[in-house]
C-alpha cells in the first residue's frame, strides 16, 4: 500500500497538472480568495474588456466541494491516468491536445445561448470519459457491486447519474459531443480515409518540450529533461577486446601446420599454464 505521496509522484502530468489545478481552484473559492465572477465564461466581457482568461479559466473549476465535486475529480484521477498510461503512453502531446481540442470545441459550443455554461469543467470531464469509454469499450465496470457496465457506456451511466443528483443535462451532452469529435476525427477518420487531419500541432509539441514532463515519441522537438536520462547510447566495445583478438589471429597463424597439439592461449588470456593430470592416474 503506498503512501499519499508515493501516490501523488506515480499519477502521470497531464491528468496530475489537470486534477491539481481543479482542485486549487475549488480550495482557493472556498477560502475566499477570490470571487466566481472572476474566472466565469462571459463573452461580454472578452470581446469587450478583453479579459480572455475567460475562455480557460472556465475549465478548472468543477463546482464546489460536494459529491458532484468527488466524483469529477476520481474521473481525472482514474480514466485520465489511464488513458496517459495506455492508449497515449509516451504520447503526452497527443494527450495535452485532445484535452485543448476539447476545451475549444466546448468553448465554440458555449457560444450559442442554449449551449452556455459560466463553467466547462464538468463537460471537460465528460470529454475525458467518452474518449477513455471508446478506448477501453470492453473494460469491466463493476457499479458499486450490483452490475457490471461495460467500459463504452461510462460517460452515459454518468449522465444518468447526474440527473438523478440534479445536474443539468445539457452539459453533459455537450461533453459528450465533443469527445465523439475528437474521437472521429483523431481515429476513426483516419482510419477510413488514411488521412489524419486532427494531428496535434508543433506548438503543442514545443510547450510539451518545454514543460519538461512527460514524452512524446514522435516530436519534433528534443525534450531536453528526457535527453539528459540517455547517458550514452554508443555502440559498446570490450576493454582490450581488439587487442586480444589479433593476438589470437597472428599466434594462429604462425602456427606449425604439423603441429597437432592443441593452440595455447596468449599469456593474458591464461588463467593456468602448469602440466594436468586425468583423477586416478599416477
Amino acid at each position: 500500500m503506498s503512501t499519499p505521496m508515493e501516490y501523488y509522484k506515480s499519477i502521470p502530468p497531464v491528468a496530475k497538472t489537470y486534477a491539481v489545478v481543479c482542485l486549487m481552484t475549488t480550495g482557493a473559492y472556498h477560502l475566499e480568495l477570490y470571487n466566481l465572477r472572476i474566472i466565469a465564461l462571459f463573452y461580454s466581457d472578452v470581446f469587450k474588456r478583453f479579459q480572455v482568461w475567460r475562455l480557460i479559466t472556465p475549465f478548472f473549476f468543477l463546482g464546489p466541494f460536494s459529491l458532484n465535486f468527488a466524483m469529477r475529480l476520481l474521473t481525472i484521477l482514474l480514466y485520465g491516468v489511464q488513458l496517459e498510461r495506455g492508449p497515449f503512453d509516451k504520447r503526452t502531446a497527443d494527450l495535452a491536445w485532445m484535452y485543448i481540442f476539447g476545451a475549444m470545441t466546448l468553448v465554440v459550443v458555449a457560444a450559442i445561448p442554449y449551449f452556455w455554461f459560466p463553467f466547462t469543467g464538468p463537460s471537460l470531464v465528460y470529454v475525458l470519459a467518452y474518449v477513455w469509454g471508446r478506448e477501453f469499450p470492453n473494460a469491466r465496470i463493476n457499479i458499486h457491486n450490483l452490475f457490471e457496465l461495460k467500459g463504452f457506456y461510462i460517460a452515459w451511466y454518468m449522465l444518468v447519474v447526474d440527473i438523478l443528483l440534479g445536474n443539468p443535462i445539457k452539459q453533459g451532452l455537450v461533453g459528450i459531443a465533443a469527445g465523439h469529435l475528437y474521437y472521429f476525427l483523431s481515429v476513426l477518420y483516419p482510419i477510413s480515409t488514411g488521412r489524419n487531419i486532427l494531428k496535434t500541432p508543433k506548438w503543442v509539441h514545443k510547450l510539451v518540450a518545454f514543460w519538461g514532463e512527460g514524452y512524446q515519441w514522435n516530436s519534433p522537438f528534443r525534450n531536453e529533461r528526457a535527453a539528459s536520462e540517455t547517458v550514452f547510447r554508443g555502440r559498446s566495445r570490450r576493454l582490450n577486446g581488439g587487442r586480444t583478438t589479433a593476438t589470437r589471429s597472428e599466434a594462429s597463424s604462425e602456427r606449425d601446420p604439423h603441429d597437432t597439439s592443441e593452440p595455447r592461449e596468449s599469456v593474458g588470456g591464461v588463467a593456468f599454464r602448469g602440466r594436468s593430470y586425468r583423477l586416478g592416474n599416477r
